[in-house]
């Protein structure tokens, strides 16, 4: 008999791995695919995050996605999803964001990445201002060993203000109620309460809407909508990841807390970034990016400089570079709070300021709800995944702190609800990672 393909194994029940950082999930995916529970390639991932994490690691050498160790150990939270792109392994990527968090053009996006023939990074032809503003574009003709990324954007709001909070109301082409083991757990156990978990068919601005009607389903947000785009990448035979950012619910940029208001200004100043016009040529595309990566380089000289020698002279003359004139101004307010100022974390939050600010919304606890039922309604109407991964991103205070662990109980709560038990593995609990609290990474 000839040899054929090795059957699919399937977990008996749904594993769920919950890291501290982001980045740490990349290796129980690739457990997950030596194993055989996920497929070698093009693996589909539903990925809800204040954040797309779509970023690619600017030196890396492509060659180190085939070096698992290596490729691991230079990761960060921004920027774990390419790789696994460029490795052949993901091909579908539908993005979920919450309504405050719009850093790439909300629809679909088809692209390539590769090996950039004349540096041997990783690099991308998509056009859109969040790749342009990291110098990631390049041309296909540029690209060596491409591999096709389809990548949805989507938008999800939480449930209308009021809808479905109120016991025993009942849900209009909804959620039905937990199963009987469910709905006799304790609610407080649980983290929410038990009216949380029915709610209508309708998804709402977080301004609260208290329309009862059903949205259209072209409405941007709403369960339809969210629904139809998501199925156009998954189906009831094919594997997929559903990863989760506790971020998603509520979310914070720390480097605000960091620095005043008149620094935060000065830094989206410094980095600011020009994207060219929507029907800008390759040339044009081409200039753009040599532009962004010459200021980006300057600015992290200037950094590194300012950390050997924070004096006058060197204040001066970086102050002379175009662009650079308000740099004076940084130190010196910088200087005035703290002695020795941080200027590593400096360019760090500077490299956040471009065309867009981090995504920064503390919700309200109702807020959370509403936001936790609107993912329980569009989970309940797609197939169950293989595999889910959670990230809590709270010790760099991205997802509150005093937040995570009531987001994370509740979102456990809706998966068990959906899918049964869960083989829960905790693995922040044993991690060895040392990012500290208030010193937050880039994302």
């Amino acid at each position: 008999m000839s040899s054929c393909v090795p059957l699919k194994r399937v977990y008996t029940e749904l594993p769920v791995w919950i890291v501290e950082d982001h980045h740490d999930v990349v290796s129980h995916i690739y457990r997950a695919i030596a194993s055989r529970h996920l497929p070698l390639k093009n693996i589909k991932m539903v990925h809800l995050d204040s954040h797309p994490d779509l970023l690619i690691p600017v030196n890396m050498s492509a060659d180190t996605v085939f070096d698992k160790e290596k490729l691991f150990s230079e990761l960060s939270i921004e920027n774990w999803i390419m790789p696994m792109v460029y490795a052949g392994h993901v091909s579908c990527v539908a993005w979920l964001h919450p309504y405050w968090a719009q850093q790439i053009t909300e629809g679909e996006h088809r692209m390539s990445v590769g090996r950039d023939s004349s540096t041997t990074t990783i690099r991308v032809t998509s056009t859109d201002n969040y790749f342009l503003s990291d110098g990631l574009y390049v041309c296909e003709e540029q690209l060596e060993n491409p591999k096709p990324l389809r990548l949805n954007v989507v938008r999800v709001n939480p449930v209308s203000q009021g809808q479905g909070l109120v016991t025993g109301q009942k849900p209009d082409e909804g959620l039905e109620r937990l199963s009987t083991k469910r709905a006799r757990a304790d609610p407080a156990e649980a983290g929410c309460s038990e009216t949380f978990f029915t709610c209508p068919d309708t998804l709402q601005p977080a301004g609260g809407s208290t329309d009862t009607g059903l949205g259209a389903a072209d409405d941007e947000g709403s369960t339809t909508y969210v629904v139809k785009r998501i199925s156009t990448l998954v189906s009831e035979t094919e594997p997929y990841i559903l990863d989760i950012d506790l971020d998603f619910f509520s979310c914070k940029n720390p480097f605000k807390e960091l620095y005043t208001q008149e620094e935060y200004d000065i830094l989206k100043e410094l980095y600011n970034f020009r994207g060219p016009g929507p029907d800008a040529s390759k040339e044009e595309l081409d200039e753009c990016v040599d532009r962004r990566v010459h200021q980006l380089e300057d600015l992290e000289a200037a950094f590194a400089d300012l950390l050997e020698d924070d004096g006058e002279e060197t204040v001066a003359r970086w102050s002379t570079n175009p662009g650079m004139a308000s740099l004076a101004q940084l130190v010196s307010s910088l200087k005035s709070r703290d002695i020795t100022p941080d200027y590593e974390m400096v360019h760090q939050a500077g490299l956040t300021c471009d065309s867009m600010e981090l995504p920064h919304h503390i919700s309200t606890d109702e807020e959370i709800d509403r936001l936790i039922s609107a993912v329980q309604l569009f989970l309940k109407a797609l197939p169950k995944p293989t595999l889910v991964t959670m990230s809590r991103s709270s010790l760099d205070e991205y997802c509150p702190v005093e937040q995570v662990d009531s987001v994370q109980s509740r979102v456990l709560a809706v998966l068990e609800s959906l899918y049964g038990p869960l083989d829960l593995h905790k693995d922040y609990e044993h991690s060895s990672t040392e990012t500290q609290e208030g010193q937050p990474q880039a994302s």
